[in-house]
């Protein structure tokens, strides 16, 4: 049986609250929408530049969105000693490497950085703050970075699965 990417769960968030009840739900709502639009396809599908001439594939957003949840919340936000990802920031690794061999793995992984991210700003405040590069920062702002940053690339992944299937509106 070949492989296919699952489909994820779309939390249902307040409308109302402290920021920490707001932003926390929209963010999961939008990373499960990367995997949403993932799901039902093959690791060779999901490692299909569709859009040429571009370079972007879905699994490339997926390796992309792990790279950067890691960076944010757990290397410059909590303060984490752990290695970057696909290259780290900057490096662009994680769009071009792609293997379908991969694929379920790289899915799995994104998950487990969720959790990982989650676990280790759970309890940090809003207004912490931190250096980033030589200006202050606040985990408010990455989480509304991270919002801007899933919605650009869910609007990426959009396209690529149209092209791949004509599946939309997911």
């Amino acid at each position: 049986m070949t492989w296919t990417s699952p489909p994820s769960f779309v939390p249902d968030g307040p409308l109302v609250g402290s920021d920490r009840d707001i932003l926390v739900p929209f963010l999961a709502a939008q990373r499960h929408t990367l995997l949403n639009v993932c799901a039902g396809l093959t690791a060779e599908q999901l490692s299909t530049r569709a859009l040429a001439p571009s370079r972007l594939s879905l699994q490339g957003l997926v390796r992309h969105a792990a790279k950067v949840e890691r960076v944010w919340f757990r290397i410059r936000v909590a303060g984490e000693n752990v290695p970057h990802l696909f290259g780290g920031p900057g490096d662009p690794t994680d769009f071009e490497d792609v293997v379908p061999d991969a694929a379920a793995d790289e899915i799995d992984l994104l998950r487990q950085e969720w959790e990982l991210c989650d676990a280790a700003v759970g309890e940090v405040p809003f207004d912490f703050t931190f250096d980033n590069r030589g200006d202050q920062m606040s985990l408010r702002m990455v989480y509304v970075h991270m919002v801007g940053e899933y919605a650009r690339h869910n609007g990426h992944a959009d396209l690529l699965r149209e092209a791949i299937d004509g599946v939309t509106g997911r």
